[in-house]
């Protein structure tokens, strides 16, 4: 097993707890964090799912009411008057094949990726290299639609995507430890109200089986999933 230094092993003392509410959860996260820089919280929901059926497969998107604490580089492929569009609504980066082919030549200076169905065919081409890296435009995100402005602006907000792993686990941010705990719980929320809606009619039984809270550099903090059901439910 890894060892981990002093102030990691210091902040996981209680981490071993199982069965926290979130509140706690995510208070204990915020007050155990010890890196010099900002971390980022993370939420990470096993869910009693099998991805490997394509109506089980859990994707989706959620826009954060309190953001996620860092700038949204978004490149957005559409072209004629989509571009005006996408360029007064904040988008990074806009054009049509030139941006294809920009992508092609090895560039990627971008966090997010925007297109238009118009210009999936192009978008397509690219698939291999946008893919692995999470930038792949998709229609079930939000991602690729006509409504550039809608579109440009939820992701500069604070948009997030998700999307279960094989094993079934979903990960996703929910910001920054500087939003403190109040702003914290109110993007979990909202994460677990959407991962909620999401359930497929074909699973029975528990759908959120384990939930944790985790800071970049932290230990998680392991959150009764009945707990995680019923804020997402209040």
């Amino acid at each position: 097993m890894p060892k981990h230094g002093k102030k990691y092993r210091k902040a996981a003392e209680g981490a071993e707890v199982t069965g926290l509410t979130v509140e706690t959860a995510v208070k204990l996260a915020v007050e155990k964090a010890y890196a010099k820089f900002d971390e980022t919280v993370d939420i990470a929901i096993n869910l009693g799912v099998d991805p490997k059926y394509s109506d089980q497969m859990i994707r989706g998107a959620v826009t954060l009411p309190n953001g996620l604490g860092k700038e949204v580089i978004v490149a957005c492929f559409c072209s004629g008057e989509k571009e005006a569009e996408a360029k007064a609504a904040g988008a990074d980066f806009v054009g049509g094949e030139d941006l294809v082919e920009k992508v092609k030549e090895g560039w990627l200076d971008f966090d997010k990726a925007i297109a238009t169905p118009d210009m999936m065919a192009k978008v397509g081409l690219i698939g291999r290299v946008l893919g692995p890296r999470g930038l792949m435009p998709n229609a079930k995100t939000g991602t690729v639609t006509f409504d550039v402005t809608k579109a440009v602006s939820e992701v500069k907000a604070g948009r997030v995507e998700f999307k279960v792993d094989k094993a079934g686990v979903l990960h996703a941010p929910i910001g920054k430890v500087s939003f403190g705990a109040d702003k914290l719980l109110e993007n979990f929320k909202s994460l677990l109200e959407t991962v909620n809606k999401l359930k497929p009619s074909s699973v029975k039984g528990t759908y959120m089986k384990a939930v944790a809270v985790a800071t970049t550099m932290g230990p998680g903090f392991k959150v009764d999933p009945l707990s995680a059901r019923k804020y997402a439910e209040s």
